[in-house]
C-alpha cells in the first residue's frame, strides 16, 4: 500500500461547504447527529448518549488521522455542522478505501452530501490516486443507495446475513 500521509488535513471545498478536520467545539453538532434516531436507524452503531461521549469519538478519530489510518471531514455548511463524511478502511491489492456518511436530517435533501462525496471521490481518486472506493449500505437505505449509485459505483454484493449492499467506484483512468 502506497505511503498515505494525512496531516497536514487537506481541508476540501465545495460550492457551499468546508469539508474540514473535527475539533472539540463541534462536539454539541456532532452530538446531535450521532444521537439522531434517524441518522442511526441503518448504521450499527449505539447512538451518542453524551457531548462528552462526542469529544471523546473526536479525540479517537484525530489520533486515527494522526496515525494515517482514515480521513474524517466534517460538512459545515454556513457555520453549521451538516454531516460528516469519512475515507477509513484502507487497504491495498487493489488499493482501495470505504466511504462513510451521515447527515442531520435538518440538512437533508439540499444536496449537500452530493457536493461532500463528490469532493471526497475527486480527493481519494486523484490525491491518494486510489484505484476502488467501496460504501456499504444498509439494503433498506435507499436514499444512500441512490446517492452511490448517482456517483457511478456500482452493486456487487448482497449481503443478506449483515442486511449489507457493497457499492464500489473503480478510478476512471
Amino acid at each position: 500500500m502506497p505511503d498515505l500521509k494525512f496531516t497536514p488535513f487537506p481541508m476540501l471545498l465545495t460550492e457551499r461547504l468546508v469539508l474540514r478536520q473535527a475539533v472539540a467545539a463541534d462536539a454539541p453538532d456532532l452530538f446531535a447527529i450521532r444521537s439522531d434516531e434517524e441518522v442511526n436507524r441503518y448504521l450499527d452503531r449505539t447512538p451518542a448518549t453524551s457531548v462528552a461521549e462526542v469529544q471523546d469519538f473526536i479525540e479517537k478519530i484525530n489520533r486515527s488521522i494522526a496515525e494515517n489510518k482514515s480521513m474524517y471531514w466534517v460538512a459545515d455548511w454556513n457555520g453549521r455542522l451538516a454531516g460528516t463524511i469519512c475515507l477509513w478502511n484502507f487497504s491495498s491489492q487493489p488499493f482501495k478505501a470505504e466511504v462513510g456518511f451521515e447527515l442531520h436530517p435538518n440538512y437533508q435533501g439540499k444536496g449537500l452530501m452530493q457536493e461532500a462525496l463528490s469532493a471526497v471521490l475527486n480527493f481519494g481518486f486523484e490525491g491518494f490516486s486510489l484505484e476502488t472506493i467501496e460504501g456499504y449500505v444498509h439494503i433498506q437505505n435507499a436514499p444512500s443507495i441512490r446517492l452511490l449509485e448517482k456517483n457511478g459505483f456500482q452493486k456487487i454484493e448482497t449481503r443478506e446475513a449483515e442486511a449489507a449492499v457493497i457499492y464500489a467506484r473503480n478510478r476512471i483512468i
